[in-house]
């Protein structure tokens, strides 16, 4: 069977040069984009640990961290069942059965899907706008992915501080217009802020991205790391980048 025999209609194989991965996605629906690839790398996976990535899309954070990482085990939960499907082959494609498991489910549930305290790290790329705001795409896949009409910054963090371990540990990426909010409700649910990083398109532009990463019931400090620039001139990643990457 050729990894084309995996594909349905519109849907397509891209390469994601780590590992020899392949990952299956449908541009018609919704596809990965650079922020789910630079959490993959800012997030800390250790040997001998479980992570859960709450609202995985076709699978793309767990499939990256299974590469990059020496991680346990990965599970990815994502309510709509046409992109747990897709993540699903993904997994079979690249043979991670054993590594893998991507669950259909509803984020405000977390907790009761996998029970208190089952992991030791919790990613998420999560819907970055609130309610219908700026709405404008046809797709509603599209719709659930980058609006809060599904769940919402409180969901994910309710459920986060459940669901991990004491002292786990929370990655997620967003964007600095929330970052008040991102912050007070992170030590609202005891996940206390320990390190971010601002993502910049180019070195004199503002930043469009935050990474942060959260240490559930920690101590008040926090490491802002130097920022992360995307482009050294249009069309050309800084180094950095690339490294991410892994071309």
């Amino acid at each position: 069977m050729t990894m084309e025999n995996n594909l349905k209609p519109m849907e397509r194989l891209d390469e994601l040069h780590r590992n020899g991965y392949y990952i299956i996605q449908n541009p018609e629906k919704f596809c990965f984009g650079m922020d789910a690839v630079l959490l993959s790398g800012f997030a800390a996976v250790k040997s001998g640990e479980r992570t859960l990535d709450l609202g995985t899309g076709t699978g793309i954070i767990p499939i990256l961290l299974e590469a990059k990482t020496k991680g346990e085990h990965f599970t990815g939960l994502e309510i709509q069942e046409e992109s747990a499907d897709m993540a699903r082959r993904s997994v079979a494609l690249n043979s991670l059965e054993e590594k893998i498991d991507i669950v259909t489910g509803d984020i405000k549930d977390a907790s009761k899907l996998f029970g208190a305290s089952s992991f030791h790290v919790i990613t998420t790329n999560p819907p970055y706008m609130i309610g219908n705001h700026g709405i404008s795409c046809a797709s509603e896949a599209k719709a659930i992915a980058r609006h809060e009409t599904l769940c919402t910054l409180d969901d994910i963090l309710r459920e986060s501080a459940k669901l991990l371990k004491p002292r786990g540990r929370f990655y997620m990426v967003h964007r600095p217009f929330r970052l008040a909010e991102i912050m007070s409700k992170m030590v609202s649910y005891k996940i206390e802020p320990k390190r971010m990083k601002l993502v910049y398109p180019f070195v004199d532009k503002e930043p469009n991205m935050v990474l942060i990463e959260g240490l559930l019931e920690g101590n008040s400090r926090m490491t802002v790391e130097k920022p992360l620039i995307v482009y050294k001139e249009p069309g050309v990643y800084t180094d950095e980048i690339y490294d991410i990457y892994g071309y």
